[in-house]
């Protein structure tokens, strides 16, 4: 099979017969094999309904139903464990991402050979005050943050190597660092292409300004996780060292002082010096256990469940 397109949705009924005949008409035009994976993630409206309805018409299509909503990425993580595809390419299913996009996404995989090729909505039909503005605030923080040189981190429109989303854990909400995710685990062949944004036809945006100061928190975690996931101590215990050595630095002088020097001045508790010492060795010794709880949390991890599946079609 040469193309899974993944599409997670949450309450889009109203577009999915129209994105499912735009897309299976790239795909005869184009004569790809290929497999459409909608992957539900608990909507309350009819559209699991409308997937049955489409897998009945086209065998192409296939379906996964969540038991309630846990969010795109776990909607993700469950297309990309399904995906038999040989380049996988993501999509939302709000039609504002254009299927005619995907042969020459296919083409930059298959052919140029990139791992990664991240779609760029360089013009956008969004509002401009509180999407357009925060999303290049964003966009920035992350090229900055992570390495990888793409101007938009946001856009679902993506294509892979299937070894790609077969290697990768995405989890949480990092949706938006699946390129990021690639390049740490050695997949750095990452390019981007311009792609068209389309004004939303139906509903409404289920993302709110909330997701920036998530995408944000989120970048943070992916920093740490990409520097020291597999080694915590290196930051905890090197802190944690660094910290008590200060506090003993402190208490050694005290001691020093108390005894030698000035043993008839102040009580060693009515020099401030004395509560920056003790404050010191207290942080320093919690930095050091932290790391080495994490340590042993890495070791020992197992993987938990993340979502829970009620339906599947053709599967």
């Amino acid at each position: 099979m040469q193309i899974s397109i993944v599409i997670p949705l949450l309450n889009e009924q109203e577009s999915l017969k129209e994105l499912h005949d735009w897309i299976v008409q790239v795909m005869q035009s184009n004569h790809f094999s290929y497999e459409v994976i909608f992957i539900d993630d608990g909507s309350t409206d009819t559209s699991w309904e409308t997937i049955l309805e489409l897998s009945n018409i086209n065998k192409n299509v296939k379906g996964i139903r969540f038991l309630k909503n846990y969010g795109k990425s776990q909607a993700l993580h469950a297309g990309f464990k399904t995906a038999e595809g040989e380049v996988v390419i993501t999509m939302d299913a709000d039609l504002q991402d254009n299927p005619e996009e995907i042969p020459e996404l296919y083409r930059m995989i298959s052919q140029e050979r990139y791992h990664v090729v991240s779609g760029w909505k360089k013009k956008r039909y969004d509002s401009v005050i509180t999407k357009n503005i925060p999303s290049k605030l964003f966009n920035w923080a992350a090229r900055k943050t992570s390495g990888v040189k793409l101007h938009d981190f946001n856009c679902g429109l993506k294509a892979f190597d299937n070894k790609v989303v077969k290697t990768i854990e995405v989890s949480g909400e990092m949706h938006r660092y699946i390129p990021v995710l690639a390049k740490n685990a050695g997949f750095s062949n990452i390019s981007e292409k311009v792609v068209q944004h389309q004004a939303r036809k139906y509903g409404s945006t289920k993302f709110g300004a909330e997701r920036f100061i998530n995408g944000f928190l989120d970048l943070i975690t992916i920093w740490f996780v990409s520097k020291f996931g597999r080694r915590p101590m290196h930051l905890f215990g090197a802190w944690g060292v660094l910290m008590f050595m200060v506090g003993f630095g402190f208490a050694l002088y005290l001691g020093i002082d108390k005894l030698f020097l000035n043993p008839l001045g102040r009580l060693i508790t009515q020099r401030p010096q004395f509560y920056i010492s003790l404050t010191a060795m207290i942080i320093g010794t919690q930095l050091f256990l932290a790391g080495f709880l994490g340590e042993i949390m890495v070791r020992s991890r197992k993987n938990d469940t993340r979502y829970n599946i009620s339906d599947k079609i053709n599967l």
